[in-house]
């Protein structure tokens, strides 16, 4: 990025890249970068704990009426080894805390869910007394739950309830984190800016399925040129319609942009040798995305649509004429 001529360009990592070696190669380079923390480090834990025991309403923390989740920030003093003996401290390295609650009960019961079937699943192996072929893999499987196995046999001998795991779990569910480096962000905006992952894999997973450029296969430059201007001129499309769908009432209609290029993927331009052209018709969200967009629907193709059969004549004899009476 740097011979590009890309300077401080602010990086945004997942949690995968949440490592001790990665944070001090920023602190050394002076990257600016927003880095998605795990909840079992050190700081994270740390700041968690300091908050207490709560039910429900975290009084330490402040709360987005946007985003519906608790937020609090803070500040970190961090220091590397450079050369020789001399140290370099972070320039403004912040962890920034986050409390869900909708996520915090949805994981409480997914981890009751998995006690119970761990629980089950033990209980059937020490009924049957099996021998396990991989110890370890029970052990990772099953690891809200201390596990003895019989030294000679290799079977399984008793397990009990790892309530400090339980417990640690219980505590940090609900909670993620997010750090900054060389920032000036409150929480929110660090938020904000962390979620723009999710729009940059979306383009890509755009470029590559869409756009069929997963791979650029060419025989020459001037191919490879023309390939990438075409990808361009799409991205610019692709991207108008993510903004209409996004400003408009479409997103509550639709999911995603996608679903808005699939509810139109249906309609169909039939052409005849010396007959006018005919388009299937326009019907319900269709419409919507047409208005969203400004597009006007043709002609005959609205919901008002009438086929273009001709009735069929009635062979026989015509009704007789009523002749209307009246009387006086």
């Amino acid at each position: 990025l740097d011979q590009a001529g890309f300077k401080n360009t602010v990086l945004i990592t997942y949690r995968g890249f949440e490592t001790l070696r990665n944070l001090e190669k920023h602190i050394l380079r002076g990257q600016p970068m927003i880095m998605c923390a795990k909840t079992r480090q050190k700081q994270v834990m740390k700041a968690s704990e300091g908050l207490g025991e709560f039910s429900g309403i975290l009084e330490a923390m402040r709360v987005d009426s946007d985003a519906e989740i608790y937020h609090k920030q803070y500040d970190l003093d961090y220091r590397v080894k450079s050369v020789g003996e001399s140290t370099k401290a972070d320039d403004r390295l912040k962890l920034n805390l986050y409390f869900d609650s909708i996520r915090r009960s949805r994981e409480l019961l997914q981890m009751d869910i998995a006690l119970d079937q761990q629980k089950d699943y033990l209980n059937q192996l020490l009924k049957s007394g099996g021998i396990p072929e991989d110890h370890n893999r029970v052990r990772r499987e099953n690891s809200y739950y201390k596990i003895i196995y019989d030294q000679a046999t290799g079977a399984l001998k008793s397990f009990e309830r790892d309530e400090r795991k339980v417990a640690r779990d219980s505590k940090l569910s609900g909670f993620f984190s997010i750090m900054t480096h060389k920032l000036d962000f409150d929480a929110m905006r660090t938020y904000r800016s962390y979620r723009l992952c999710d729009e940059q894999e979306k383009c890509f997973q755009m470029m590559k399925e869409q756009m069929v450029s997963d791979r650029q296969q060419n025989w020459s430059e001037d191919g490879q040129t023309g390939r990438l201007f075409i990808l361009f001129v799409s991205l610019i499309l692709g991207s108008h319609v993510r903004h209409v769908w996004s400003s408009t009432n479409l997103r509550g209609l639709f999911s995603s942009s996608q679903e808005v290029l699939d509810e139109m993927r249906s309609i169909r331009c039939i052409e005849h040798t010396n007959r006018a052209k005919v388009i299937t018709p326009f019907v319900g969200s269709q419409v919507a995305i047409c208005e969203a967009f400004g597009f006007p629907i043709p002609k005959d193709c609205t919901l008002t649509y009438i086929s273009r059969q001709k009735p069929k004549r009635k062979w026989g004899l015509p009704p007789e004429r009523k002749i209307e009476t009246s009387s006086m």
